[in-house]
């Protein structure tokens, strides 16, 4: 019995030490920040009376 607690506490202790999933919360994170950042820019311009859609929709179309 004592082999099988010393066991679980090495399993626990390995589990405790591996950071191996905080890289995918942390790109998670990151990837909501940058699109409400997005989200924030796109409003602030629009608010500004500057259509971003409309401008490269008339570069685009304009030119062909």
């Amino acid at each position: 019995m004592q082999e099988v607690i010393v066991h679980w506490d090495s399993l626990v202790a390995r589990l405790r030490d591996d950071e191996r999933g905080l890289n995918t919360a942390e790109l998670l994170g990151n990837a909501a920040l940058a699109i409400v950042a997005l989200i924030a820019i796109w409003a602030g311009l629009q608010a500004l009376g500057i259509d971003v859609i409309e401008r490269i929709r008339s570069l685009l179309f304009g030119q062909l």
